[in-house]
């Protein structure tokens, strides 16, 4: 384990069935969380543990950030959240989240021309899109065009050199929002974007998004802080589908764009990156005020579908520190732009009912980051479609940076998870000439609705198994 934690006085582990005994080592974190270290546990016992979505296991050690769900506390490299959204700049949390501290104001102009050096895409890159019908989903493209850069950029692929391993991370970095913004302008049928090297990160970012070549386009400085926020919002958040999914392609060996591929294709998923764009249709369906009280009720009903979207988190047993800031850039997007947007307001008042009902308290279904987001990314003017690129561009940084501290770690080894096997014991084998007949149309949808145990065919003639001789 690392220096900052220590070997506690550990745990004992009995079997009920045999009464037999292990002792297993326990580590005490910086913050003073606490684990059992269980490395040696099957080749000792012989006996797995079950952790359905690693709800318990920590599969790493890691230095980059910190959450306390119940405390509402998230901490990138021991600075809150907060602080970083308030007083720095996305440039200066990649920093942070890569290196590990604060950059000096030299470290800080060479990192910023750094990255404004390789905002560029590769000319044959841009052909690219061409394969991509107009009607593609900007996630689709970005899994594809991000996977692709290791066929262009080849002197940045070898992970065993740091040089290379760092050239990497600024390209990847520098590159996402003109991939982002080249997907987008793609299938509005407009000429690609071309970053302007004079402008921030997150300037640049709107420029390339909303600019059209025949005219200027001058960015608002408060909408670009309110981007730059929402980029730091989601720069890195620990160990989620998507980081581990990064770390786990990571630890084959695998290029590094193809790693960041990976991610971007985990956090596509709708239960991961697509919770804001959920969030703007349940706001509509809810549609005024006057609705709110029936739609809570129907979000207590066990019986009734309905789902309050933006509320509660996996992680989080408090107030999700991000959704505070949100908040305050959803206030001043829609001052700024003049908006009078009615979600606003529905929000609010669907906040202040979870905030103060005995319902939401009891089950802690506090507020979360993507109850506002959608609707700051929406007054900004970024299609829904838009919203999962926009996670993207902000997370590729925590992803890198857990992608560099996994390779730097010399405990990790090659993902492997072990799994816990209920399927059916040795049998023999039919030649099928001398199996159980089934009715000549057979359909196997019925396989792909879920529990096969469950599952009843279409038909009630169909066997919803194949039947064996003896």
């Amino acid at each position: 384990m690392s220096k900052t934690n220590a070997k506690d006085s550990g745990f004992t582990l009995t079997d009920n069935q045999t009464g037999k005994t292990w002792e297993f080592e326990g580590h005490t974190g910086s913050m003073k969380n606490r684990l059992i270290d269980i490395r040696s546990l099957y080749s000792t016992t012989g006996i797995l543990t079950y952790d359905p979505g690693f709800t318990s296991t920590a599969a790493c050690k890691s230095d980059i950030t910190y959450i306390d769900g119940q405390k509402g506390i998230l901490l990138h490299r021991g600075y809150p959240i907060e602080d970083l959204a308030e007083h720095s700049d996305y440039m200066e949390v990649c920093y942070l989240l890569l290196y590990g501290n604060l950059p000096s104001p030299e470290q800080k102009a060479s990192f910023d021309m750094e990255i404004r050096h390789h905002t560029w895409l590769h000319e044959q890159l841009a052909r690219f899109y061409q394969g991509f019908m107009r009607s593609a989903h900007p996630m689709a493209i970005m899994v594809g065009v991000v996977g692709a850069l290791s066929a262009f950029y080849h002197d940045s692929t070898d992970i065993n050199d740091p040089e290379q391993r760092q050239l990497a991370a600024h390209r990847i970095i520098a590159k996402m929002p003109n991939i982002g913004a080249c997907a987008y302008k793609y299938s509005l049928g407009r000429p690609f974007p071309t970053p302007i090297n004079s402008h921030t990160y997150s300037e640049n970012l709107l420029q390339m998004m909303f600019s059209h070549t025949s005219e200027e386009y001058k960015v608002n400085p408060i909408l670009a802080k309110a981007v730059d926020r929402l980029l730091i919002l989601h720069a890195d958040h620990e160990q989620n589908a998507s980081t581990s999914t990064v770390r786990l392609a990571g630890s084959s060996g695998a290029n590094p764009y193809a790693c960041i591929a990976s991610g971007i294709a985990s956090l596509w998923g709708p239960a991961h990156g697509g919770a804001n764009e959920a969030v703007l249709n349940m706001l509509d369906e809810i549609g005024s005020i006057a609705n709110v009280k029936k739609y809570i009720a129907k979000a207590q009903d066990k019986e009734d579908p309905f789902r309050l979207m933006g509320f509660g988190h996996r992680v989080y047993k408090n107030y999700d520190p991000r959704a505070k800031v949100m908040q305050k850039s959803c206030h001043e997007v829609l001052s700024t732009l003049g908006i009078d947007d009615p979600r606003l307001e529905l929000a609010m008042r669907l906040e202040e009912i979870a905030l103060s009902d005995d319902y939401f308290l009891e089950k802690k279904l506090f507020p979360n980051v993507d109850f506002y987001s959608g609707i700051v990314m929406k007054a900004l003017g970024f299609p829904t479609s838009m919203f999962t690129v926009m996670f993207a561009i902000g997370r590729s940084v925590g992803w890198i940076a857990h992608w560099k501290e996994m390779l730097g770690d010399g405990e990790q080894k090659i993902g492997r998870p072990r799994q816990f096997y209920t399927g059916h014991a040795k049998r023999k084998y039919t030649p099928v000439g001398s199996r159980g007949h089934t009715p000549n149309k057979v359909s196997w949808s019925w396989l792909w609705r879920g529990n096969k145990k469950n599952a009843k065919p279409k038909d009630g003639n169909q066997k919803p198994a194949l039947a064996e001789k003896g």
